[in-house]
């Protein structure tokens, strides 16, 4: 089982650390998602302190995450709307749930939390298993920004603001980044850094291939924005055939 990275100290200030929970980013998210999930329910892998799932779930669409953290889900549970959620402590690559689902879900980088090519594998395996014949598995992460970093550096800062500093380390001969966070908590510093595996579009369509799933859609963003060459993410839709 990876490490938690998600524990207390990171979960008491996840929602006010994390800007996507704005409902001009989270609305269109759950409209995307809602639209897959008619007549099947939905599983959010990495459900974390509820984001996506309780408006998903306000939308009449039945809910249920995977997430390694109890602390996270603590938070998920302390929020109106919680009790009709299910949730299942494990990892998402592995841990499995009763029943199948219309929708697999997967959002904000959170592929990357695997750092390995077969825990990633892995998990598209288990989203197949939980996907109902016609169902999709929908991820939504970061092109590796490899094409960005200064010539011959390694490091590229993506937020450089009066309460947070954040740029990640890449090792790119192991496909691998370190996000580093640098935040001031009570008048303390703060440090976080968090280990991931970028991983590029059309690896995670050979993933998908390897589950029984094929690509369906790609958009640069929840907006169904075009992806192109110049897209930071991307939002990807793979259907079990």
């Amino acid at each position: 089982m990876p490490e938690d990275y998600f524990g207390e100290r990171v979960a008491a200030r996840y929602d006010e650390w994390d800007a996507s929970a704005d409902r001009a980013v989270v609305d269109p998210i759950v409209d995307f998602l809602a639209r897959l999930a008619v007549d099947g329910g939905a599983l959010e892998l990495g459900i974390g302190t509820g984001r996506i799932a309780l408006p998903l779930a306000a939308r009449g669409v039945p809910v249920h995450g995977i997430d390694l953290s109890t602390a996270m889900v603590a938070r998920l549970r302390a929020k109106p709307g919680a009790e009709a959620i299910g949730v299942t402590i494990g990892d998402f690559a592995s841990a499995r749930v009763d029943g199948t689902f219309a929708l697999v879900y997967l959002v904000i980088n959170t592929i990357m939390n695997l750092t390995t090519q077969e825990a990633q594998v892995a998990c598209f395996a288990n989203a197949a298993a939980h996907l109902r014949a016609g169902g999709c598995f929908v991820i939504e992460v970061g092109v590796p920004q490899l094409q960005r970093l200064p010539p011959g550096e390694t490091v590229r800062a993506f937020d450089v603001s009066p309460d947070h500093f954040g740029f990640d380390e890449y090792d790119v001969a192991a496909q691998g980044l370190i996000s580093h966070h640098y935040r001031e908590v009570d008048g303390r510093l703060d440090v976080q850094s968090v280990p991931f595996r970028y991983v590029w579009p059309a690896e995670l369509d050979l993933m998908a291939r390897l589950a029984g799933m094929t690509l369906r859609e790609r958009w640069g963003g929840w907006r169904r924005e075009p992806f192109t060459a110049d897209s930071e993410a991307h939002v990807s839709v793979w259907q079990k055939t």
